[in-house]
């Protein structure tokens, strides 16, 4: 399956503020992609992402009904007390997010109290470095302020999804939940953040392996292969932070050739740190013999989704078509605009 959706930048920094809380609120929020940096950013290097506006994550809850909180969504439907242990982060957000939001009564369940059903949707691939975790806890985090009528600022958002992703993944870097409440290109490093300039259209195939990928499990490889070889594994984490960091400057340049060849050497290091696997070298591969400047994974890794830089849309179909011969399960053409 190919789909061509164009990127576009929308302020999701907060939710709308209603006059009052109503019966219902509503949220929304994008994917996200990490084009350079992963795991040297956890520890404290710079990482360059992207928003994916073109994969959303939307939760509405509705007050009323059989007293508790209830869920809808493809992985469970029924009473949060009930859900899987695998929606525990999702759990966590819709508790926490209506406690902040005020609505505390509703989180607890008390005595007398209404219910709330959460009602979840998203096309956004779970469990594969696009950050689906993080989007539907900020999803929820709007749609339960919304409910309130409460203002929802930036910093706010970000704890909120942040408790949710400690949960998730022990110890989340924050970027996921800085990039999914971004509204354009953001270079993240030790939790700050700050824009940077794309100064051309960056057009890019993205490619899904149909694995799952483990950040955790992921990070917990580095960690070990870090702790064995200490300097030649720093000296690998190094250099991909020096490719995100000259990055910047690519981009803001508008050189997909360069920005591609970062991506190739990216990955490279990648694999060198036993993070990519034989499936996702393989899409790299076909990427690359495809025309792509270059190619990488992104995200933790051991799974998940691959990107390649095209030269222009018919190009990342035909990066695409290639990906899928080589084994992707489905592809997408994401236009990230200058700005």
């Amino acid at each position: 399956m190919s789909q061509t959706p164009r990127v576009e930048p929308h302020d999701v920094q907060a939710s709308p503020v209603p006059a009052a809380g109503g019966r219902r609120g509503e949220g929304a929020a994008h994917a996200k992609a990490i084009l350079f940096g992963e795991h040297a950013v956890v520890y404290g290097a710079p990482a360059i992402a992207i928003p994916v506006d073109s994969l959303t994550a939307q939760a509405t809850i509705e007050r009323g009904g059989p007293a508790g909180l209830r869920i809808v969504s493809s992985l469970y439907t029924g009473p949060v007390d009930g859900a899987p242990a695998r929606l525990t982060p999702v759990v966590t957000a819709i508790r926490a997010s209506l406690e902040r939001a005020g609505l505390g009564e509703l989180a607890r369940g008390e005595a007398g109290a209404d219910g709330a059903l959460v009602t979840i949707a998203s096309s956004i691939p779970h469990e594969r470095g696009l950050g689906s975790s993080a989007a539907v806890a900020a999803a929820i985090a709007r749609a339960a302020f919304d409910l309130a009528g409460a203002e929802l600022d930036g910093e706010t958002l970000f704890d909120l999804v942040q408790t949710a992703e400690r949960v998730a993944h022990g110890k989340p870097s924050g970027i996921d939940a800085r990039t999914v409440a971004a509204t354009g290109a953001i270079r993240f490093t030790r939790g700050a953040v700050a824009p940077i300039r794309i100064g051309a259209p960056l057009i890019l195939a993205f490619a899904d392996t149909g694995h799952p990928g483990s950040t955790a499990q992921a990070v917990g490889s580095v960690q070990a292969l870090r702790e064995r070889e200490p300097a030649s594994t720093d000296a690998l984490l190094s250099r991909l932070a020096e490719i995100a960091e000259h990055s910047i400057e690519d981009l803001a340049a508008g050189d997909r050739a360069a920005v591609g060849a970062a991506m190739s050497e990216a990955h490279a290091i990648l694999h060198r740190v036993g993070v990519s696997s034989d499936h996702l070298d393989a899409i790299v591969a076909a990427a690359c013999a495809a025309g792509a400047s270059g190619a990488k994974l992104t995200g933790g890794g051991l799974g998940g989704c691959v990107i390649a830089v095209a030269s222009s849309t018919a190009h990342a179909e035909q990066i695409g078509a290639a990906m899928r011969d080589a084994g992707a399960e489905r592809t997408w053409t994401v236009e990230v605009p200058a700005a």
